[in-house]
């Protein structure tokens, strides 16, 4: 008995937090659904487990004092919140809406050239993708694999994510790539002269090979098979972010194109600055910090 309701309030909030409440961006005018996230953001039930846990590591590692706690876990709901929404905005909104509500800085790369577009878990990236489609792209996002134990008795979580993942199709007009075997997909379509599109901040132990890197002073691995692809097929990289103003609502798109690099040496310095900067704009924006344990060292206070 106790297993079933356990199992039925996994479910419930599941449905709270990834359909019912960021499903209201749907139905309601941006301007006052962002004001009623703001105030569900105040919240402390809201995402409690997974926003406890991140603000628990961004303390360890020195990215959150106790007295910017509070605003700190209401930033980082409030990101969760709208990035979910991100979904049925985008399934519901044209790219009217778009021009309207996000800024841009920074100019896409011609989208007849072979490309590689970095970006990070930070923020709420959707948008960014159907800019890149309707400024000539032609990129497929490399995604992992959407089966596995994270999934288990969670359905409307596995729900949720195939659909967010059929709307990345959807907003760049290519499909996805799943190069969790292997980068043979990512090759061919780049020597198709098209482009890929990858969150490149995972943990190492999700991949063979990995590179270290600095990042906010905390040493971490970063994966280096796709960044050793552009270095070796002389491809050139672009840094791309999309951010969220969590005082208004207004998002932003920046591009920052890397060029061409010829060693790993400067080119994973460069990517992974962005990062950090955008650790030092706003940490609460960046989603993996409760995979921060895999992804960095042992904080200084760990014995």
């Amino acid at each position: 008995m106790l297993n079933l309701l356990r199992h039925w309030k996994t479910h419930v909030r599941d449905a709270l937090e990834l359909v019912l409440l960021p499903g209201l961006a749907a139905v309601l005018p941006w301007r006052v659904c962002f004001a009623v996230f703001k105030r569900l953001a105040r919240w402390d039930w809201l995402y409690r487990a997974p926003c406890h846990a991140a603000l628990r590591e961004a303390r360890l590692r020195g990215q959150c004092t106790e007295a910017e706690a509070p605003a700190w876990l209401a930033r980082r709901r409030l990101v969760t919140l709208v990035d979910h929404a991100d979904l049925y905005l985008a399934l519901t909104r044209s790219d009217a809406w778009m021009r309207r509500h996000l800024a841009v800085q920074g100019t896409w790369p011609a989208g007849d050239q072979a490309g590689i577009f970095c970006t990070f878990h930070w923020g709420a990236g959707m948008w960014g993708l159907r800019h890149a489609r309707r400024s000539g792209l032609q990129a497929h996002a490399l995604v992992a694999a959407m089966e596995g134990a994270h999934f288990a008795g969670r359905p409307v979580l596995h729900r949720y994510v195939k659909a967010r993942t059929r709307q990345v199709e959807q907003a760049l007009a290519h499909a996805p790539l799943d190069v969790s075997a292997s980068l043979r997909p990512a090759l061919r379509a780049l020597r198709q002269g098209q482009q890929v599109m990858a969150a490149v901040d995972v943990p190492s132990d999700q991949v063979a090979a990995s590179v270290p890197v600095v990042i906010a002073g905390m040493a971490t691995q970063v994966p280096k098979a796709l960044l050793r692809l552009a270095v070796e097929q002389k491809i050139p990289v672009t840094v791309y972010w999309t951010g969220l103003d969590t005082h208004t609502g207004q998002r932003f798109l920046h591009v920052r194109p890397l060029g061409l690099h010829d060693s790993l040496d400067t080119l994973v310095p460069a990517v992974f600055q962005h990062l950090e900067t955008l650790l030092a704009q706003d940490s609460a924006a960046w989603h993996f910090w409760g995979e921060a344990p895999r992804f960095f060292g042992p904080p200084p206070t760990a014995h």
